[in-house]
């Protein structure tokens, strides 16, 4: 089964009026052109402890971009490809970028694997930049669906305590944050996800209900550890609705973030990242803006 299961989409009356914009699957984000990756690179021993570094022309050093892939938090619903056409679009804008699988479940993830793989990756931009003209100054994430909630604890995960299993010893500083059409948010998303992924994925994700292991709601989900102290964007469509990215902006703006909100109302989900597609042309500039931060 892939990424998005379309039959639990239809049944679904919150997506009723947006499945219909939905033009692009997942096959056909996968198909999508992108450029060859300057190299790969494995940031542990596990076969999806790995990512590709796509760097722009130039001699740099670049501001860099982390990518982060979607899939239900499940192996087999998605890997980097889908997100490869989009690393490959911020890097012909002057980004390096950083496209990254890593452990899910049913694959070895859940809590705290996944979490200590977006981690582990982020932190492997140190061991790239000794031989990559990376600026390490300038770093930003982005992510899709179930990415879109890595990305934003990407950014948040420096706010960790120091004992944290999830934390890791010395975070990279990130500097912006986008989530592309997924959850910052995650006890909320409990039967929404379900309805989205054609299954529950959050509490098999964290290993229990928010009642059940409240500490690791508290740790994995952004919308708990705000304010991230970064500038942050979110991209609503089908399953970031509007309501949700607008409570999510309103709590950060209260504790002093600052988050600019998109929605797209003419993109289905892999639409809006999708090069060539109408939804995005409104969401490439959004990501441009949102990801550049000046440098130090």
């Amino acid at each position: 089964m892939r990424f998005w299961n379309f039959g639990a989409v239809m049944t679904a009356v919150a997506l009723a009026t947006t499945v219909a914009a939905q033009t692009m699957s997942p096959d056909d984000v996968d198909k999508l052109p992108a450029s060859a990756p300057t190299l790969t690179s494995a940031y542990g021993s596990d076969a999806n402890q790995s990512g590709d570094l796509r760097l722009p022309a130039g001699k740099g050093p670049f501001p860099v971009v982390i990518v982060v892939h979607g899939g239900c938090w499940t192996k087999g619903y998605a890997t980097r490809r889908s997100t490869a056409a989009l690393a490959s679009a911020l890097t012909a804008k002057g980004f390096a970028t950083w496209n990254i699988d890593y452990r899910m479940l049913g694959g070895g993830g859940g809590w705290p694997t996944t979490f200590q793989d977006w981690a582990a990756a982020t932190d492997h931009l140190r061991t790239l930049a000794k031989t990559q003209p990376l600026d390490l100054t300038r770093v930003a994430v982005t992510g899709h669906s179930a990415g879109a909630h890595a990305a934003l604890w990407i950014a948040a995960r420096s706010r960790l305590p120091k004992a944290s299993a999830i934390r890791g010893a010395d975070p990279l500083p990130i500097r912006a944050a986008v989530a592309i059409d997924g959850p910052g948010d995650l006890a909320p998303f409990i039967g929404f996800d379900a309805q989205v992924c054609g299954m529950p994925v959050i509490v098999p994700l964290m290993g229990g209900t928010p009642a059940a292991v409240p500490q690791r709601y508290a740790e994995g989900t952004p919308a708990a550890l705000l304010p991230l102290g970064v500038a942050q964007g979110l991209v609503a469509s089908e399953v970031l609705q509007p309501a949700a990215a607008e409570a999510y902006r309103a709590t950060a703006a209260g504790k002093g973030d600052s988050v600019a909100v998109l929605n797209v109302s003419n993109g289905g989900h892999f639409d809006i990242i999708a090069p060539g597609s109408t939804a995005w042309t409104q969401v490439e500039p959004f990501l441009v803006k949102a990801l550049t931060v000046p440098a130090k």
